[in-house]
């Protein structure tokens, strides 16, 4: 039944009784309608505060900041709609705070590549595993073309300063990163020949070759005392090859100078290879009809994956493999380590031509490469004591080798550092801490750039304590392991 209804369904509306309140209540009456005192109102908020301009001025860098207080904040925006040259000036703190601020990197992190390879190992290991001796090359070649992979022709064509250290003082290269990647193809070339593979300069259309090294039908004439290394950058020092071992004249365009007597250029026999890495690096410029281009990536691209599969086909047991580098030989384990080294140094020469950051090696890599650095770091000096740009050695005879003789400890700190003895007066002797007579120390990185010749032997920030001597002979034999 609805209400009002009468039961019979008609819609009749039955009387109220007086007593009960109506169903619906009345509206209600307004205060001001009852003539009632209002309530009290309700306490106001805090407002702005009464600060006077120059005041209020002195805030805009807090105000900037979002350093104020929150009556401070209000007076300051109440006075900026007010004040135009205070409203100029907060806009200028404003931007200026947005700067101070450093944006994060849209670049993966360069580690992640690495951690990715590394999970996905634990848990199925290669079938055909890469030689841990191979590994520092796989990974920084693979950085590199990472580095490379987005640039476009304005990079490709950006000018790179190659500097290496030559005798006593630095000197360098220009050319552009393009010519950069032509370089390293050439001189990966080298241990591509020696595993079999194809020699990027063969080709026919590339004009004759020149070693430089004052011989006829590509035969190499007598090495002089200095010439006999150059791995790892170790010319020692550059241009000093030929009958005598003296300084010849640069041949054609040539960066090392190493000429025969008086400095001529020989030239290479149809079969005769073109045997060290600088003439490698000039011939296969000056055979290109054109300038290094983006065309260049890909058959240095290819080449380092070659090599890789190749070494890692082969396994473990090729590592003592003989590479050549023209004067001598290096270890196919060695030559790789030299490989990733200069890889790594010219792939950050590219990056500070572009303005892009660029981290060093993963510690396990970069240790390997200050251990070969180290190695041949006896060689090379003595290489330049022949040649009269160290010390003679202190000892009355040579040491036999095997036998210990005067050392000096190089301390490498950091993630991929270590100690090292080096003998000082013969590379066939054993660095012994009885014999110690000098202790140096230096960063891990500084290390390896004085080795590249990026940091000369007097800028090395390195401890250093005992003879002065043979200090300073040290670090100029680090310096002589570079080359372009």
């Amino acid at each position: 039944m609805s209400f009002g209804d009468d039961g019979a369904g008609n819609g009749a509306h039955l009387p109220r009784e007086p007593d009960r309140p109506p169903r619906i209540p009345l509206p209600r009456a307004s205060v001001e309608d009852g003539g009632l005192p209002l309530p009290p109102a309700p306490p106001a908020g805090p407002g702005a505060l009464g600060l006077e301009h120059p005041v209020l001025k002195a805030l805009l860098g807090a105000w900037a900041l979002a350093a104020c207080s929150a009556e401070e904040t209000a007076a300051v925006e109440e006075h900026l709609g007010d004040c135009g040259t205070c409203a100029d000036e907060a806009r200028r703190l404003r931007e200026a705070v947005g700067l101070l601020q450093r944006p994060e990197s849209l670049d993966l992190d360069p580690g992640l590549r690495t951690r990715v390879l590394e999970s996905c190992l634990d848990r199925r290991p290669p079938r055909i595993p890469v030689p841990l001796w191979a590994a520092s090359y796989d990974a920084e070649t693979a950085r590199l073309d990472a580095l490379l992979q987005d640039f476009g022709d304005a990079e490709w064509h950006a000018p790179v300063r190659l500097r290496w250290f030559r005798g006593e003082g630095a000197t360098s290269r220009r050319t552009t990163v393009a010519g950069v990647i032509a370089h390293l193809l050439a001189v990966d070339g080298l241990v591509a020949v020696a595993l079999g593979l194809d020699d990027p300069l063969a080709t026919g259309d590339r004009p004759a070759r020149t070693d430089g090294t004052g011989g006829t039908g590509g035969t190499n004439g007598p090495q002089g005392a200095a010439g006999a290394h150059e791995a790892f950058g170790v010319y020692g020092p550059h241009g000093s090859a030929g009958t005598a071992g003296t300084h010849g004249t640069p041949a054609a365009g040539g960066v090392d100078g190493a000429g025969g007597t008086g400095g001529t250029t020989g030239q290479a026999g149809p079969a005769g290879p073109v045997e060290t890495p600088a003439r490698r690096t000039e011939a296969f410029w000056a055979g290109s009809r054109f300038p290094p281009t983006r065309s260049v990536r890909g058959p240095w691209r290819e080449q380092t994956h070659a090599l890789v599969r190749t070494v890692s086909f082969t396994g473990t047991g090729p590592g003592a493999m003989p590479v050549s580098y023209g004067g001598f030989e290096l270890p196919l384990r060695d030559a790789m380590l030299d490989r990733a080294f200069e890889c790594w140094v010219h792939a950050e020469d590219i990056a500070e031509a572009v303005d892009y950051p660029y981290a060093p090696p993963a510690p396990r890599h970069l240790h390997g490469m200050i251990d070969l650095a180290a190695r041949m770091l006896p060689g090379t000096l003595a290489a330049r004591r022949r040649a009269g740009l160290a010390s003679p050695s202190r000892a009355r005879h040579l040491v036999t080798a095997g036998r210990p003789g005067r050392s000096l400890r190089l301390e490498i700190e950091g993630s991929g550092g270590g100690e090292w003895l080096i003998p000082l007066d013969s590379p066939g002797a054993v660095g012994s801490a009885d014999h110690e007579v000098a202790h140096v120390a230096l960063d891990d990185v500084e290390f390896c750039r004085l080795a590249a010749g990026h940091v000369s032997p007097e800028e090395a920030a390195a401890g250093q304590l005992g003879d002065r001597e043979a200090i300073r002979d040290v670090l100029f034999a680090a310096a002589s392991l570079s080359r372009m």
